[in-house]
């Protein structure tokens, strides 16, 4: 049905041989990813301090900036500024609860304990406030 690859992979001959580029282990990879949702989350969470400020989340803030400066390598996160008139409240509860999820599983799949038992945290506080002001 189908005609057989009579030629080489232009992949391969374009990239010359594998060590022309960098590869990155599983471990970088998945190192990667988790910084990336906690800084998402972090950006998230310093939304939600400027419009509802509370000491819990100015606590979760400084956990995960240094969650993710260990994970960069001692880099600090860049920290976002509230932007007027953003989303409600609710609505950044259900964005952070989503993130911190994605984390959370990124972190077990590491076997990174600190950050898992940070997201699931984080987890549990934006499922507690989503139930507060009436949205699950």
């Amino acid at each position: 049905m189908y005609e057989p690859i009579r030629t080489k992979s232009v992949h391969s001959t374009m990239a010359g041989s594998t060590t022309d580029f960098p590869h990155r282990s599983r471990e970088e990879e998945l190192d990667i990813q988790l910084a990336s949702h906690l800084a998402a989350l972090l950006a998230v969470t310093d939304e939600l301090r400027a419009t509802a400020p509370s000491e819990d989340l100015d606590i979760a803030a400084e956990r995960l900036a240094s969650q993710v400066a260990r994970l960069r390598e001692g880099r600090k996160p860049a920290r976002a500024a509230a932007s007027g008139g953003g989303p409600k409240v609710a609505a950044l509860h259900q964005r952070a609860h989503a993130l911190a999820g994605r984390a959370l599983v990124v972190a077990a799949s590491r076997a990174d304990t600190a950050a898992a038992i940070l997201a699931a945290e984080r987890m549990d506080a934006h499922a507690a406030a989503q139930e507060l002001t009436g949205v699950s």
